[in-house]
């Protein structure tokens, strides 16, 4: 079985990485590198992981993007409109990440006018089509949407393990299918992203009804229709917020965009420790030094 490409979410690893590490970590400048850190540690643990039915991995594309894509916020207002605006010491590492990240010999993907979750779907998609296996390096459970038999999330655990989540473990969590996530967002709501979803719904009912109704469409329409069993208050919330609900699922549909799926190229381990120690990240550059 061939090995799967890693694609990572690095808006993701970097915020994460920046709150859970010390500001302590500082480079060359004296400034806070913690980040970088976490973000390149992040990956490796996973390339480095041994992961079932997979020998490794065959390459890592490293995606970001906008911070929110201007039709998502034109469709909702409220769109990550309650998020704070990124801290000035992140964002200086966010600039750096691509620098970095490119000297280990990943591919850097980007998009101006949409999300990285938006590129990290393209990638998956373009490499499920060419017959190879994708690996989704995230914690957004919007990628939920993005499984198949081909494309699995990664997840982090405690201790350095690493898991692997495929429509099994997605139908364990949502009780829907991956192709049903998008639905279940709008429905559920998603309080990430400034979603509310439907009043009165929760994550068990809104699964209930998608795998009764199958799409948030044929939910809608059962109501509208009077055919639907919803108890009247649930089936007056959905009547009330119908065209609001079908905005959510348009939001929380990952859009594709044209991308090529990279070659197969190893970590350049070398060059990623000539970068660490230009950036004065001395003991990631030791690292990458022993591996390459």
């Amino acid at each position: 079985m061939s090995a799967p490409l890693l694609i990572a979410d690095v808006p993701w690893l970097l915020y994460r990485s920046f709150f859970a590490l010390p500001k302590s970590i500082v480079g060359a400048d004296g400034q806070p590198v913690n980040a970088l850190l976490g973000t390149v540690n992040a990956i490796l643990s996973v390339y480095e992981a041994r992961l079932p039915a997979c020998e490794g991995v065959r390459g890592v594309v490293a995606c970001m993007g906008a911070e929110q894509a201007d039709y998502r916020v034109k469709l909702y207002p409220a769109y990550h409109a309650h998020r704070d605006p990124m801290p000035a010491q992140l964002r200086a590492q966010w600039q750096l990440a691509p620098r970095l990240l490119q000297g280990l010999g990943w591919t850097c993907a980007d998009s101006e006018q949409l999300e990285a979750d938006d590129v990290m779907f393209s990638y998956a998609r373009a490499e499920e089509e060419c017959g190879g296996r994708a690996l989704i390096l995230s914690g957004d459970r919007d990628m939920f949407a993005v499984v198949s038999e081909r494309v699995s999330v990664v997840e982090l655990k405690k201790g350095g393990e690493v898991g692997l989540i495929g429509p099994e473990q997605v139908r364990e969590r949502y009780g829907v299918e991956p192709e049903q996530v998008p639905d279940f967002i709008a429905l559920r709501g998603d309080p990430s992203d400034g979603l509310p979803g439907a009043p009165g719904i929760g994550a068990k009912t809104a699964a209930e009804l998608l795998r009764e109704h199958g799409t948030l469409e044929a939910l809608l329409a059962a109501v509208e229709g009077g055919s639907s069993e919803l108890r009247p208050r649930a089936a007056s919330a959905l009547r009330e917020n119908a065209q609001l609900l079908r905005t959510f699922e348009q939001i929380a549909t990952l859009q594709r965009i044209d991308v090529e799926p990279p070659t197969q190229r190893g970590t350049d381990f070398a060059g990623g420790a000539h970068v660490a120690a230009d950036l004065g990240m001395r003991r990631l550059a030791e690292r990458l030094g022993k591996l390459a």
